[in-house]
């Protein structure tokens, strides 16, 4: 009797959003590590008030590493079901748009910058918008079926 495996072989998509949540989950990481993220002693929870830079350049907090975090490990949640990795893409690119949006149309210096965000992080989530988004739409066309190996 013949055994029937089934292997399954992976899309480029899942492997973008692979790529994608380890590097969130990189960054998050790194939001933490002085040296790589200037004056750490000045990371608040939330707000506009955190002095911590991440690479000198962009604005973070506790709040705002706690959400790259989140992402990172959605991606590396999500990333095996090629469904699941174009829903992590899209939405999440969705999610970065909303938030690019949000950090040019709030006042920088008022307590509704609660992530917080500078015009770096602005650039940075529109980058991310279009990116995600654009590669879950353009990858999620085709995806790879399941082969049936005998």
């Amino acid at each position: 009797m013949a055994t029937t495996h089934i292997t399954t072989t992976r899309s480029l998509l899942q492997y973008v959003a692979l790529a994608v949540g380890a590097v969130f989950l990189l960054v998050g990481i790194l939001g933490f590590v002085p040296g790589i993220t200037s004056n750490t002693e000045m990371l608040g929870m939330a707000g506009h008030h955190s002095g911590a830079m991440l690479l000198g350049i962009f604005q973070v907090s506790v709040l705002h590493n706690v959400v790259h975090l989140l992402f990172g490990v959605l991606g590396l949640s999500l990333w095996r079901n090629a469904k699941m990795a174009k829903g992590f893409l899209v939405i999440g690119g969705i999610v970065y748009l909303v938030l690019g949006f949000y950090g040019v149309f709030v006042d920088q210096a008022s307590a509704a910058n609660f992530v917080p965000v500078n015009m770096a992080d602005n650039i940075l989530h529109f980058g991310l918008g279009i990116g995600m988004a654009g590669l879950g739409l353009f990858l999620g066309r085709v995806t790879a079926p399941a082969r049936r190996v005998a």
